[in-house]
């Protein structure tokens, strides 16, 4: 099952209270590709960087399955630079640099071998090129998702709702939900949000877990109680990589599949947490991934005597 991701690979400079780095590398199409190349081995990339990205790393993505045939690599320029410093509660952090450097200009190229696409996962990025790929595609994917940010809503909301009404599914956190509807109701946020298009809305509400809505069904998801967070910088598009790399292997587009995946997002976004940048996410295993989905499972199972 083909998979395209669109997003930034990147570099990251960040800072939390429990240590901080150089940079490392970051992205949300390195954290997507990454996280999806455990389900489906046909993940297919589209992003730029510059001639300063480290060879290995493309080499190691290269030698997990990873197609670059869409990665632009601009010899004479440099790749986009974040740097952030979190504040103690984990959730709430400053941007203190973003360099755009190879991102000002990014015109994204749809190659002919990628011209299969069965799953579009449209990481943050500006909307105009997120709709640029959806145009260049010859026939429509199975299935459409598409990550957003408040920046966007802020600064490209037109742009934004045109990509939003071509897509099947939206992830957005709690705080976005309420800005790009005036809804303070996530349910009524939800509700609005796929009167814009999609079938399917993920709200994301970090430590407090994600709820999935279609039409009148809702689920929630908890997040995982860590007892170490070292960096959460990442996590929504690991959370976005599980999902969709477990939706592109069963090949199920479902509410209950669904379900299924939003669990997966979560696993999979909780080992982010636990290092810097991709260090965590590049270290696991299948047995790791199952051991941590059975964590979530035993999280919710209960039994229950009611009272007659």
């Amino acid at each position: 099952m083909s998979l395209i991701t669109v997003g930034t690979v990147a570099f990251d400079k960040i800072e939390t209270p429990f240590g901080k780095t150089d940079k490392v590398i970051g992205g949300a199409a390195t954290y997507i590709s990454l996280a999806a190349n455990y389900f489906t081995k046909n993940v297919k990339l589209i992003s730029v960087v510059g001639g300063d990205f480290p060879k290995d790393v493309l080499a190691n993505m290269r030698g997990r399955g990873i197609a670059l045939d869409g990665l632009e690599i601009k010899q004479d320029e440099k790749s986009f630079f974040w740097s952030g410093k979190y504040h103690y509660d984990l959730n709430s952090r400053d941007t203190l640099v973003t360099e755009l450097n190879v991102l000002a200009d990014f015109q994204p190229v749809v190659p002919e071998s990628y011209q299969d696409c069965e799953y579009l996962m449209l990481g943050n990025l500006d909307p105009n090129v997120q709709m640029s790929v959806i145009k260049q595609l010859k026939k429509r994917p199975k299935l459409v998702v598409l990550d957003t940010m408040n920046f966007w809503m802020d600064v490209a909301l037109e742009p934004l709702k045109e990509v939003i009404a071509k897509v099947d599914m939206i992830t957005v956190n709690d705080e976005e939900a309420r800005q790009l509807t005036g809804e303070h109701s996530l349910i009524k946020a939800a509700a609005k949000i796929m009167e814009m298009g999609p079938r399917f809305v993920i709200i994301k509400k970090g430590e407090h877990g994600a709820l999935l809505f279609e039409k009148d069904k809702v689920f929630f998801a908890p997040a995982l109680p860590l007892e170490e967070v070292v960096d959460p910088t990442g996590a929504g598009d690991t959370f976005a990589g599980g999902l969709i790399g477990y939706i592109a292997h069963t090949g199920e587009i479902t509410f209950d599949n669904l379900k299924r995946a939003v669990i997966i997002g979560s696993a999979m976004a909780s080992f982010t947490c636990e290092k810097f940048g991709t260090e965590r996410l590049l270290q696991i295993s299948e047995k790791d991934i199952d051991r941590r989905i059975q964590k979530f499972v035993d999280l919710v199972d209960f039994d229950i005597l009611l009272v007659e």
